[in-house]
């Protein structure tokens, strides 16, 4: 390796974007919006994409707002989004403002991060187990009933009644 390659590896951070589409565009452009977003951090900001991930049309939360073309959207749905890259740390900055006047991209956030694969594995639990009551073994002891006496219930009631 050079030493030109060297502090050009010292100066390059890995990023990952993370990014909400606005809902309005139809199925077909989503993937020329997000070629769009990947030939933006290769060409114009010189970066490597590591790894990425198509957007995919999800449900919000809660509703975001965005203003278009002097006019205040709300959204509840979006197309989410990410891709993972190397950049160097001064073109950041030019990344963000050429991302700030997208008007498809409802929010974006850009995170440092590591190049390894860092996707958390899913957990699976069964739903039904958290709601279930715990068993309770029952006795012999606690399975003998006594029997009802009819005569002395009459009595406590007259005595309840007569109070």
């Amino acid at each position: 390796m050079s030493d030109a390659e060297k502090e050009t590896n010292k100066s390059s951070q890995v990023y990952e974007l993370g990014y909400l589409l606005v809902p309005t565009l139809a199925p077909e452009d989503v993937p020329a919006v997000y070629g769009n977003l990947k030939e933006l951090i290769i060409l114009t900001s010189q970066g490597e994409i590591i790894s990425d991930e198509i957007p995919k049309n999800i449900t919000l939360t809660y509703p975001m707002q965005k203003v278009i073309s002097n006019v205040r959207s709300k959204f509840t749905t979006a197309y989410f989004g990410w891709i993972k890259f190397t950049m160097s740390r001064e073109q950041i900055l030019e990344l963000k403002k050429r991302l700030d006047l997208d008007p498809n991209l409802i929010r974006f956030l850009i995170l440092k991060t590591v190049k390894e694969n860092t996707i958390a594995t899913k957990r699976f639990m069964r739903g039904d187990v958290i709601h279930r009551r715990p068993l309770i073994k029952r006795t012999e002891n606690e399975e003998t009933m006594v029997p009802i006496n009819k005569e002395e219930i009459d009595k406590e009631i007259d005595a309840l009644v007569a109070m």
